[in-house]
């Protein structure tokens, strides 16, 4: 079996996860969003053979194969990933492992979906996802979209921001217009929270 080196999703949500409370965090709002949108999300974690977790075939003076490391990374995302799926038994969530560097991944993947979602700060499959570093990176390059949740705040605090935010998305993401979907009627309230970029920095 290949291990798997790229990203495959098209359309939904990106997110990136590597395991850490932030990256939990910015999952959430991924799923919160999806389920608004009825759009799948994938969730994508990152590895080599020092990040993931040790295989059980893992033995003294003997290292197991690439597969059994990608293996254990992909059984600790589905870990990670269970809790969510369970609460959202609405919204599609597919999970991924892929090899290699985490920035470079998502910003190829981000040619083909509609929204990249990642926290601000990181360990493991995404370390250093911190603004001015990885997370950076996937802002300024990124092909659609990027929302970097901050984690200093819920996604939702009232029905009329869930409105407001749900209007601006559909918006941002240039998805066709929802069927039954009020128009919005002020602007969505700003601040601390998720942050959302629209396209590669260098563009503007």
């Amino acid at each position: 079996m290949a291990i798997r080196r790229e990203i495959r999703a098209r359309g939904g949500i990106l997110v990136g996860h590597d395991g850490s409370e932030v990256a939990d965090r910015a999952l959430h709002t991924a799923v919160k969003i999806a389920g608004a949108l009825r759009a799948p999300v994938t969730v994508v974690r990152a590895w080599d053979v020092f990040t993931a977790p040790r295989p059980d075939t893992w033995r003294a003076g003997c290292v197991p194969p690439m597969e059994d490391f990608e293996a254990s990374a992909l059984q600790a995302l589905n870990e990670d990933v269970a809790p969510v799926r369970a609460s959202h038994p609405d919204v599609e969530i597919e999970s991924q492992v892929v090899h290699g560097c985490a920035a470079e991944k998502l910003i190829g993947a981000s040619q083909h979906v509609n929204l990249v979602v990642v926290g601000s700060r990181g360990h493991g499959g995404f370390a250093g996802l911190l603004l001015g570093s990885a997370s950076e990176q996937v802002v300024r390059h990124a092909g659609c979209p990027v929302l970097v949740d901050r984690g200093s705040g819920d996604i939702v605090t009232t029905p009329d921001e869930h409105r407001a935010m749900e209007m601006a998305l559909l918006s941002e993401l240039r998805l066709d217009d929802p069927d039954g979907l009020p128009e919005d009627d002020g602007p969505s309230s700003r601040g601390a929270g998720p942050y959302v970029h629209d396209g590669p920095l260098g563009e503007h």
